[in-house]
């Protein structure tokens, strides 16, 4: 069963695995999905639908709005945000309050791997790929890149990142990860250059 401070709330319809952890003060909505060793901090909500997958650290007070997807390996930091409304009102233009009949909610999908710093925003709807790496007060508003390392408002890339979290280095042709040496290949230019694990590149080629 799963791990779940009692001043936590989890809505009936949700489904959260049996090695997760839920601290206090946290809010899980209805259908809701929480992966396997997934740690949710104090504080965080978890709209409805939403869904985290496995292994990832969730930081306190972040709020992940439906109808988010986040991958597996993810760490969200403290009071990241993941908004789901593009043109967010009040009210109707005839002054009614609005209900969630008078608009369409637009999500973020964060992929395997990626990381994103204290106080994040996340503008949807927007991709952040895998092993991307989104430096603090960041405010997301485009797609960011796999491998990529974003900073600024908005979010622009300013480098690339390994799973190690850090940032690559120059060496030849290739981007190398100083801490475990691993080789990636930047292919295109400008933002539309992707990075591609050299391994791989190598395994992908016909005998």
């Amino acid at each position: 069963m799963a791990t779940i401070d009692p001043e936590a709330r989890v809505d009936p319809g949700s489904r959260i695995d049996d090695s997760a952890v839920i601290w206090r003060g946290t809010h899980v909505r209805e259908n809701a999905e929480i992966g396997a060793g997934t740690s949710l901090g104090q504080f965080v909500y978890v709209g409805p639908g939403a869904r985290i997958g496995r292994n990832c650290k969730v930081q306190n007070g972040a709020m992940i709005y439906e109808p988010a997807v986040v991958g597996n390996c993810v760490f969200i930091g403290p009071n990241v945000v993941l908004t789901n409304d593009r043109a967010p009102r009040a009210v109707t233009t005839d002054g009614r309050t609005k209900s969630a009949r008078d608009w369409t909610a637009v999500g973020v999908r964060i992929d395997d791997g990626a990381s994103l710093g204290a106080g994040v925003v996340c503008v949807a709807p927007v991709v952040v790929g895998s092993w991307a790496l989104v430096a603090a007060g960041a405010v997301v508003t485009h797609d960011v890149l796999p491998y990529a390392l974003a900073a600024g408002v908005p979010a622009r890339r300013i480098g690339w990142v390994g799973p190690a979290g850090e940032r690559l280095v120059r060496s030849d042709e290739d981007w190398v990860c100083p801490i475990d040496g691993s080789r990636y290949r930047e292919e295109g230019d400008g933002d539309s250059a992707l990075l591609t694990p050299v391994d791989t590149q190598r395994r992908a080629r016909p005998a």
